[in-house]
């Protein structure tokens, strides 16, 4: 891919505010990755390994059973997903797939977790972060599933 992972990781709103050098880490952590309509990216109930950052595209965080999935939110450029990597041991929660062809940067967890152990400072920026969006995850999946029981939000 020829897109430049680190001038799209300094421009993503994600890291807005970070400084220079925790930037400088977390671009040695991101590799752009592109995903094709329909392309399954994270299934629920499988091992979290990756963080990832929408630079352009959808996405579409699913809830899914045997017998359906149910989309809880869609993304699109400028958010994120993938925050159950940053977990150890902790499974995939909703699955993800590209609504469209899709482009990303993927930070590894494991390597995530370290640079954050590594700086505090960065480590509480993205918890920080991290937590407004598993916020938001629930607020979405709250609000999705009181529209299919015809409670108006």
């Amino acid at each position: 891919m020829t897109l430049n992972a680190d001038s799209a990781l300094r421009s993503h709103p994600f890291v807005a505010d970070l400084s220079s050098a925790q930037l400088d880490t977390l671009a040695r952590l991101a590799a752009a990755v592109c995903f094709e309509e329909g392309e399954l990216i994270l299934v629920d109930g499988q091992r979290s390994t990756a963080f990832y950052l929408l630079l352009s595209g959808s996405v579409a965080v699913e809830l899914r059973t045997a017998y359906c999935s149910v989309c809880v939110q869609a993304l699109q450029a400028g958010q994120v997903f993938g925050w159950s990597a940053l977990l150890n041991d902790q499974d995939t929660l909703f699955q993800v797939r590209a609504r469209e062809r899709t482009t990303a940067l993927r930070v590894d967890g494991a390597a995530l977790q370290s640079a954050c152990r590594a700086d505090p400072c960065l480590g509480l920026a993205i918890l920080e972060r991290i937590l407004r969006v598993v916020a938001g995850r629930v607020r979405s999946t709250e609000q999705r599933f009181a529209e299919m029981c015809g409670v108006r939000v």
